[in-house]
């Protein structure tokens, strides 16, 4: 994805963040003072605070939009955008016709899409590191997030036909499953900062190899490489390498194509 589009859309995130909460402020200030808070009223505030939490996932997604995961982030801007949809429709309509568990079903699975992808691709800036523990919790707490919201999904859909009457057992393992998802939410982040990645070991090029090549790059080229450098626990000099490399990739499939 095209690193400018990324850039606008997150600053856009952000704006929709400060937007839709400064206007849910301002509603509800005026309905205290004022004294009157009708159903027209109540509708502009949810329609607002809906706003603003789909401004969140989606800011969320666009984590990851421009590195190798971006599918699953495109994955997450779909389902915040339908939670968007579907909310806005329970918000608006009127809820005395017919198929009103339909939308609020919709919005139920979507809702649980949109969070369960946010958290998973905040999880998935550490997808670049090398560290075995990494790797495995990241994978594990990916697992559980699945899990859970594939758990919560089932009793949506099904209108609680799953787990049915008697559902200790499930909710008891959904408990189980909870708790280690947050429990890798906590610790492999906090690992992540303590375990940095070795260094790749690389032969560097000597001064009389016709193949090597010294660039001068612009501030903000710079300025990125290095941030990424600083994320992955990784030297500037292997992230500028393995960007040129994957650039290279694709401009060639590109001219194959």
């Amino acid at each position: 994805m095209n690193p400018d589009i990324v850039s606008a859309a997150r600053k856009g995130a952000i704006y929709g963040i400060i937007i839709s909460f400064s206007a849910a402020a301002v509603v509800g200030i005026v309905a205290l003072l004022g004294g009157d808070f009708g159903e027209t009223q109540g509708k502009i505030l949810l329609t607002t605070v809906l706003f603003g939490a789909a401004s969140i996932t989606a800011l969320c997604h666009l984590a990851i939009a421009d590195r190798s995961m971006r599918i699953v982030a495109g994955a997450g801007l779909l389902a915040s955008l339908a939670a968007l949809v579907t909310g806005m429709v329970l918000i608006w309509r009127d809820w005395n016709l017919p198929d009103l568990d339909t939308w609020l079903q919709a919005f139920g699975v979507a809702g649980v899409l949109a969070v369960s992808f946010a958290h998973a691709n905040l999880l998935l800036l550490l997808a670049g590191r090398r560290r075995r523990p990494i790797r495995i919790g990241l994978a594990a707490t990916l697992v559980a997030i699945g899990v859970v919201a594939i758990m919560l999904i089932l009793p949506i859909m099904t209108e609680g036909d799953i787990p049915g009457d008697d559902g200790d057992l499930y909710w008891r393992v959904f408990g189980v499953i909870a708790i280690l998802d947050v429990l890798g939410t906590v610790v492999v982040p906090v690992l992540a900062i303590f375990v940095r990645d070795e260094p790749r070991q690389s032969v560097p090029p000597t001064a009389d190899d016709p193949h090597s090549l010294t660039l001068t790059v612009p501030a903000e080229i710079g300025g990125a490489l290095r941030a990424r450098a600083s994320a992955s626990g990784v030297p500037v000099e292997v992230v500028a390498v393995e960007v040129l490399r994957r650039g290279l990739a694709a401009a060639g499939s590109d001219a194959d194509r």
